[in-house]
């Protein structure tokens, strides 16, 4: 007995041996390479075009030159469709100038990773004609690409919101983006083959990406509207005309200066960065409003930016997706962008953006302003449906009040068209929208507007 454990206790010493030779004989593999670290950003901001970035430079700077964050700037389009103040250079031409530009001006803030994400400038009030004009999936598709690439703790964006003042369809249609890009980079499902593995990363020809999910932890808002007041109490405020420690010069000097690069749409005529970066000192010297749009780490909700983040990745956050409400009988709702955030706050869990404030708009004097309207009906039997709209003295209903005939378990899309009347009314007035069926009211939808100031 002893024999045969010796026996076995031995062969069981020489296998071992083999082994361990085997093993010594093996390569070390090479360390696996970290994310690129010269990419990484502390803040991303995602906009439209090229100078939008102006709007938050005050808090940029601050937070570059003081606070040691690394920023990195998304443009969704070129802006080459925007005005020349310089020259004549139009369309791609424009494009390649405001591309130059706005990698100069970001770098005076000491912002170099900078890309433009290929969506084409759309001068448009509806987020949706600008998002079919982009190719949504495939801007969407290279944000998410970045935000994995930069791995941000804080994106900033334009608030995606139809408010008076702030209405360009490219600024919200960044914000959707943005927001989307916020929710979706962690998921490994979307844009797979930007997070699979590459066959053989010291060679060419790979597909897959190499890249990481990655989870941003706060989503920042900003705006530019005729009416401020829904962003008081809704997030950090920024002095610029603080004195910044590192550079002895108040915040709005430092992003005047930096504006100041961005001729072709902020000079009057052929005059050079100096004369532009004066007449902007005065713009510049507002403070810094952001809006909260989510935190996934905490924090108040006038707190600092960075209250609450923390180093490192955070697990996924998954967002409630969309849910289609509960309809039922006959109804009227205001359609367009409006009836398409309603549904895209929910899905992204940011309900809070409708307590802002109601449905908005400004018109110029004596100008037209379309509503788009849903009629649906949600009832197994054909109706007909009376739209009618109220308005304020000197207004006028020019078409789409009328009498819809709308299928069972269907929907009819109008629109109603009003003039404003002549002259200046930056309060606010209400046209009121109201639908009717068989003398039985089916609601109303008030819409809040001022005239004389801006255009839709």
């Amino acid at each position: 007995m002893n024999n045969s454990v010796n026996r076995l206790l031995t062969l069981t010493a020489c296998v071992l041996a083999a082994a361990a030779i085997a093993l010594a004989k093996l390569a070390q593999a090479p360390a696996a390479p970290s994310p690129d670290a010269r990419y990484k950003a502390d803040i991303l901001v995602i906009v439209a075009h090229p100078d939008d970035e102006t709007e938050i430079a005050g808090y940029l700077a601050r937070a570059i030159y003081d606070e040691h964050k690394r920023v990195a700037v998304l443009y969704c389009t070129c802006g080459g469709a925007g005005g020349d103040t310089v020259s004549y250079a139009q369309g791609r031409a424009l494009c390649d100038e405001r591309e130059i530009e706005a990698r100069r001006a970001d770098a005076v803030l000491g912002i170099t990773n900078v890309w433009f994400l290929g969506g084409l400038d759309t001068p448009t009030q509806n987020v949706l004609d600008s998002l079919a004009h982009w190719d949504q999936g495939a801007v969407l598709e290279r944000a998410v690409r970045l935000v994995r690439l930069t791995r941000p703790d804080v994106i900033i964006t334009w608030i995606p919101d139809y408010v008076d003042g702030e209405n360009h369809g490219d600024h919200q249609a960044s914000a959707v983006i943005a927001t989307e890009a916020f929710d979706l980079a962690g998921n490994p499902t979307v844009f797979p083959a930007q997070v699979a593995a590459p066959r053989n990363y010291e060679s060419y020809g790979n597909l897959t990406e190499g890249l990481q999910p990655w989870q941003a932890e706060k989503l920042y808002f900003y705006s530019n509207p005729a009416h401020p007041e829904f962003e008081k109490g809704q997030g950090p405020v920024y002095s610029t005309t603080a004195i910044s420690p590192s550079r002895h010069a108040p915040y709005y000097e430092l992003a005047a200066r930096s504006a100041s690069y961005h001729l072709t749409q902020l000079a009057s005529g052929p005059q050079g960065y100096q004369a532009t970066y004066k007449a902007m000192l005065n713009h510049f010297k507002r403070p810094v409003q952001l809006i909260l749009g989510k935190s996934l780490v905490g924090g108040s909700r006038t707190g600092d930016v960075f209250e609450g983040v923390v180093p490192g990745p955070i697990p996924f956050h998954p967002v409630t997706g969309y849910r289609p409400p509960h309809h039922s009988g006959l109804s009227i709702e205001l359609g367009g962008p409006w009836r398409f955030y309603r549904q895209f706050w929910r899905a992204h869990d940011l309900e809070h953006i409708a307590t802002l404030g109601s449905p908005e708009a400004g018109v110029e004097s004596r100008g037209a302003l379309e509503l788009p309207v849903v009629i649906r009906n949600d009832a197994s039997a054909p109706a007909k449906i009376t739209l009618t709209a109220e308005v304020p003295a000197g207004w006028m209903v020019n078409s789409g009040d009328a009498v819809y005939p709308v299928n069972a378990h269907g929907i009819y899309p109008t629109r109603i068209v009003f003039t404003a009347p002549t002259g200046t009314r930056p309060d606010w007035q209400t046209l009121t929208l109201k639908g009717e069926s068989n003398g039985r009211s089916l609601g109303e939808i008030p819409f809040r507007v001022s005239y004389g100031r801006s255009g839709p």
